[in-house]
């Protein structure tokens, strides 16, 4: 069973997906490691972790297009996840540091020291070990999911309604993140980071490792979530999109479906959210923010979303778009985002790559038409008996 349902996830799409991003994965870091300086081809150090940042950003909207895009279920909440699994791989880093911080503390991280913490928090404990905070990058974001999901599905809360208190969650996480007594760092949450698994994090070495790491998780994400999609739970997700009622009523339990796609993509963005802030090199509360989140929505629209491919391209492209716009004109980023959301909205209704795709097999039913056309005027030619 398990077999088949891998073998259906590799569809042509998908293997051409998944081998382009091990390329990536391995030709980026290569041509930064082992390019000289100056060489055309090479990627510059300061590219390697920029680049990287944006493959957790598509890993990101890949999650979120698993239940936008195929259960239909807008949540303006996925920056949650994404910031809480950054938050247990922040706490990790920050327990490597030990005794090389401002205050030389071996236990306390320097913002307990500064607060008067005189013992460290019991949720901290384990953190100093990295399978127990590879744990805890899955388990907090799933474990939260799965809770709200359980309540709001079985309440049956739906449409604009949920979207709206899976905003309120995220609002409800950033103001508790704020504040200094929770114990993460309040407004400045965690960062100097040193060392992640004994490599120094600003060696070029270890940049590398993080991109490729990154690359492979976006790929081995895109083959997990092409494997529900082309699978039986897949078609049902899709009819739960398309009509929840008429399926509810067909004997279908939508929701655990709901649930189990719900908690599925909190975990991948868990997951991206890791990746992330090793790269970047700091994880504060303002991953929480609503707008956060709404981005979020943006990059899978404007790939397109119920495509796997479009959230992809959509994340990579607008954060590109993102970096070079505010060096040039800071003041006006958002308002150039809110106007793609709404260009795209009107003009390009399922994205790049869903509008691609339709102009695609629009061009090849008409060649197919005009050939049974042009086929249909030649008479045939009689058989030999006549």
């Amino acid at each position: 069973m398990i077999t088949k349902t891998l073998l259906r996830a590799f569809d042509g799409k998908a293997i051409w997906v998944v081998a382009i991003l091990l390329i990536i994965a391995v030709a980026v870091p290569a041509s930064n490691l082992y390019l000289p300086v100056g060489h055309p081809l090479r990627v510059a150090n300061h590219f390697v972790p920029l680049f990287g940042k944006y493959l957790t950003y598509a890993m990101l909207a890949l999650a979120l297009d698993l239940v936008w895009g195929y259960c239909g279920i807008l949540s303006l909440g996925h920056g949650a996840f994404f910031a809480l699994g950054g938050y247990a791989m922040g706490m990790y880093l920050m327990r490597q540091i030990g005794d090389r911080g401002v205050y030389a503390n071996p236990i306390l991280p320097d913002f307990m020291v500064f607060l008067n913490y005189q013992e460290l928090p019991w949720f901290w404990h384990g953190f100093d070990m990295f399978w127990f905070a590879a744990i805890m990058v899955v388990l907090v974001p799933g474990l939260l999911a799965f809770v709200f999901g359980w309540f709001a599905f079985r309440s049956r809360v739906t449409g604009v309604y949920l979207s709206i208190i899976t905003q309120a969650m995220t609002y409800a996480l950033l103001l508790a993140f704020f504040r200094n007594d929770m114990g993460f760092g309040g407004n400045n949450g965690l960062t100097d980071f040193k060392d992640i698994l004994g490599a120094p994090l600003q060696a070029d070495t270890t940049r590398a490792a993080l991109f490729a790491a990154s690359a492979i998780a976006l790929a081995l994400a895109f083959i997990v979530c092409s494997a529900i999609v082309n699978s039986k739970l897949g078609k049902v997700l899709v009819a739960v999109r398309d009509a929840e009622s008429r399926t509810r009523f067909l004997g279908y339990r939508v929701d655990n479906y709901k649930l189990f796609a719900f908690t599925a993509s909190a975990v991948m963005a868990g997951i991206a959210g890791a990746l992330y802030v090793p790269q970047v090199g700091i994880i504060n509360p303002g991953e929480f923010a609503p707008a956060n989140s709404i981005e979020i929505v943006i990059w899978t629209a404007v790939g397109g979303r119920g495509t796997l491919v479009g959230p992809i391209v959509g994340a990579v492209l607008v954060n590109a778009g993102k970096s070079w716009f505010t060096g040039v004109w800071p003041e006006f980023w958002l308002f150039a985002l809110g106007g793609l959301f709404v260009a795209v909205t009107l003009f390009l209704p399922k994205g790049i790559v869903g509008a691609l795709t339709q102009g695609w097999t629009a061009l090849k039913a008409r060649r197919t038409s005009a050939r049974a056309e042009g086929g249909s005027d030649i008479a045939p030619e009689p058989s030999p008996a006549e």
